[in-house]
């Protein structure tokens, strides 16, 4: 039977029950558009629509991508079926029509059956083999379609065994309840509609931040799985931070999934700045690195260098000097070359540390002359050409130094929105945004990096604020750059990028610190360093929790609820697990 509309019986009772009902219906639609669970949603509208009939039992069926009806609900508690029902058959393509569920999807009309066992238009076996089954004998049925609007189902409800209220006997459904029920179908296909989208932007969201996440770690190979690694580092210590009820972290927890959510989103992006970093700094493994080595270029400098001796060899020998003398003056003057070029070579590696002495001997080094017959300015870019402005074009040919820090060697920094006071950001900002002069770059104390670059990587967590509260987050997500963008502060105001202290740092932000560190000397993808052993990485951990780095309670619970372990076993490689004496730690 079909009803497209609810009908108001003329009797004061009927008419009484009928209002009754519609005040229902409105406290359900209420119900319905608050909740946004998915799982509760469909118990609500289960639970309501067999309330509103006084039936027995119900359950509500959802259709998939794939052409069928799955079990979405009962009221009962047995499992559910875990097979779907297709709506077409497979090879014939012809519509399963004969089952009532299939017949009311695939109309969208609903369907009363006042008697199972003396139905014809249905195939009605499964319902019978289930009430033999289940002890449940199923005798009257009212199946409704779940659609927002015609021509579009999204599942259907099917109530058993209505129920009269003053004796409990299973009656037929009465016809004038079939346009309560749809009204009700029609508010939950709205609301369940509602849901999906929801949940579909949540998970594109989450689909495009692991995006960004994954970007960042593809994009240089000494970052490796660090925006991976490091969410599932800080939700396992989080998720023991919640657990703890006495001391400074008993009334630290995370009271909803909308929480939990806002802090795993902190997590994926708290790197999400590194987009903004060249790669060519991230991955400077020499001091005159820059897209390319530059020793190159001055290696072929001292090449010219030893032609020029070669051919001053020759000309001298011409000249009446004794070849025994010019081959003399020559090999003193190759074995100088090849030793000055050794220790030019050696600075350039950056792991010596670079004492007056050596930066003496850079720089008489540096002083050394050589010709160039080629203008310099031919081949170049417009931007490369804008930074020879203002210098005079030198006569061909000219003598040059052996290494130099010129003046197109300078990029100017420029303004930038990430920089605007408004962030609240604490640095010292150098005042070029490069500087690749040859001495400059071999002169770095300890390293690779100028402070001009070391300034551009650690820029990454400014860039990553800058971005992120620029979004405009709703408000279940308002702390994600919080989360995100306090990695990097210590507890006493030593950290970057705005000199927070211990008072200024959520529990969250501080166990965004030890995921980030404590991953970082763990990880065995990045090809500038060694992977730390677990015993080494949590030693300097230790070190520093002693320079109040990173907070002591988190450190020690960090330790004693065996998280480090946890994690150790799932991506540290087997040689890198060793044991861990944590009561020295504690």
């Amino acid at each position: 039977m079909d009803s497209n509309e609810v009908v108001f019986p003329e009797s004061p009772q009927a008419l009484q029950m009928a209002r009754a009902k519609l005040e229902k219906l409105i406290e359900i639609g209420i119900l319905l558009g608050r909740e946004h669970d998915r799982n509760k949603l469909l118990r609500h509208i289960l639970v309501s629509a067999q309330e509103l009939t006084h039936c027995a039992a119900g359950t509500l069926y959802l259709k998939t991508d794939h052409d069928s009806l799955y079990f979405a609900i009962r009221t009962n508690s047995d499992d559910l079926p875990t097979f779907d029902m297709p709506l077409h058959d497979r090879i014939t393509g012809k519509p399963n029509d004969t089952f009532v569920a299939i017949w009311v999807a695939l109309h969208g009309q609903s369907v009363i059956i006042d008697d199972v066992y003396s139905e014809t238009r249905f195939d009605l076996s499964g319902t019978k083999r289930f009430s033999e089954e289940s002890g449940f004998r199923t005798v009257s049925m009212l199946t409704v379609p779940i659609s927002p609007r015609k021509g579009q189902v999204q599942g259907v409800i099917q109530l058993l065994n209505a129920q009269d209220p003053d004796t409990g006997e299973v009656m037929p459904f009465a016809r004038d309840i079939v346009g309560f029920v749809e009204a009700l179908a029609a508010q939950s296909a709205v609301a369940l509609e509602n849901s999906q989208l929801i949940e579909s932007q949540r998970q594109l969201m989450d689909s495009l931040i692991r995006l960004v996440a994954g970007a960042i770690d593809a994009k240089s190979a000494y970052t490796g799985g660090h925006c991976e690694r490091v969410p599932e580092l800080a939700m396992m210590l989080a998720e023991e931070a919640c657990k703890v009820k006495d001391g400074v972290l008993a009334d630290f927890s995370f009271e909803s999934d909308d929480e939990w959510r806002e802090f795993r989103i902190g997590a994926w992006l708290h790197d999400c700045g590194k987009v903004t970093t060249p790669e060519y700094v991230v991955d400077k493994a020499t001091k005159l690195e820059t897209i390319y080595n530059r020793i190159h270029e001055v290696r072929a400098r001292f090449e010219i260098l030893l032609r020029d001796a070669q051919i001053q060899r020759l000309e001298a020998i011409a000249g009446g000097m004794a070849s025994e003398d010019a081959n003399q003056a020559f090999a003193a003057r190759k074995a100088s070359l090849v030793d000055d070029f050794a220790f030019v070579a050696e600075c350039n590696l950056g792991g010596e540390f670079m004492a007056p002495e050596r930066i003496e001997r850079l720089r008489r080094i540096a002083g050394m002359d050589w010709l160039r017959h080629f203008d310099d300015r031919l081949g170049l870019s417009q931007e490369e050409l804008r930074r020879y402005q203002g210098q005079a074009v030198a006569e061909l040919p000219a003598r040059e130094t052996l290494l130099a820090d010129m003046p197109h060697h300078i990029l100017p920094r420029e303004e930038q929105k990430a920089l605007d006071p408004k962030y609240g950001f604490k640095l010292n900002v150098p005042e070029n945004l490069y500087n690749y002069g040859e001495v400059h770059n071999l002169s770095i104390g300890r390293g690779t990096l100028t402070d001009e670059e070391r300034f551009k990587i650690n820029e990454h967590i400014i860039q990553t604020i800058a971005m992120l509260e620029n979004l405009p987050f709703p408000d279940n997500l308002k702390r994600v750059p919080e989360y995100a963008g306090s990695h990097h502060e210590t507890l006493i105001g030593t950290g970057y990028p705005r000199r927070l202290t211990k008072d200024d740092l959520s529990v969250p932000s501080r166990i965004m610190a030890i995921a980030d560190i404590f991953e970082a000397l763990t990880a065995s993808d990045r090809p500038y360093k060694k992977a730390k052993t677990l015993s080494e990485a949590v030693k300097i951990l230790m070190f520093f929790k002693k320079d109040q780095h990173i907070d002591p309670d988190l450190f020690r619970l960090f330790l004693t609820s065996g998280v480090y372990r946890r994690y150790a076993e799932k991506y540290l490689r087997p040689e890198q697990i060793d044991a861990v004496d944590i009561a020295a730690y504690l």
